[in-house]
């Protein structure tokens, strides 16, 4: 009998040989069907390996150093939210606000929960409290 005889368990074992963070339900979809995928993923999210982060995003967890028993995302919520638009196809582009702070023309510091995409995007990435807003930008100025 194989040593991966579940399918949580060949999930489980893709993620950990995984390099990446961030993984979407289609990055599975050789394993099995799409039910029988979303039930090990819930699986591992009980187990604490993977979270949750939005419709079909998930990510590695590590303990967390605040809070004794608790897990949080590997990556910061913005690298999470960038993986997942380039595993989408969806190119991420600087926001009016970082190009004017990043040629000095202002010091005013831009908020780190804003993407700009080239066009729109209605998925949510959240965890707990904090989400990623998207700014639709104009790539005609670049």
């Amino acid at each position: 009998m194989s040593r991966l005889s579940t399918l949580k368990d060949r999930v489980q074992y893709r993620i950990k040989k995984s390099k990446e963070s961030v993984f979407l339900v289609k990055d599975f979809a050789d394993l099995s069907d799409r039910d029988q995928i979303l039930r090990a993923l819930r699986e591992l999210m009980q187990d604490n390996v993977l979270l949750r982060v939005g419709k079909g995003v998930y990510t590695k967890t590590r303990p967390s150093v605040l809070f004794e028993g608790s897990y949080v995302p590997q990556d910061n919520l913005r690298a999470i939210a960038i993986k997942t638009m380039k595993k989408l196809g969806i190119k991420v582009i600087q926001t009016p606000a970082e190009r004017a702070y990043n040629s000095r023309l202002t010091t005013q510091v831009p908020n780190t929960n804003i993407i700009g995409v080239n066009k729109r995007v209605s998925r949510n990435i959240s965890f707990e409290r904090a989400s990623i807003r998207y700014e639709t930008v104009n790539q005609a100025n670049y």
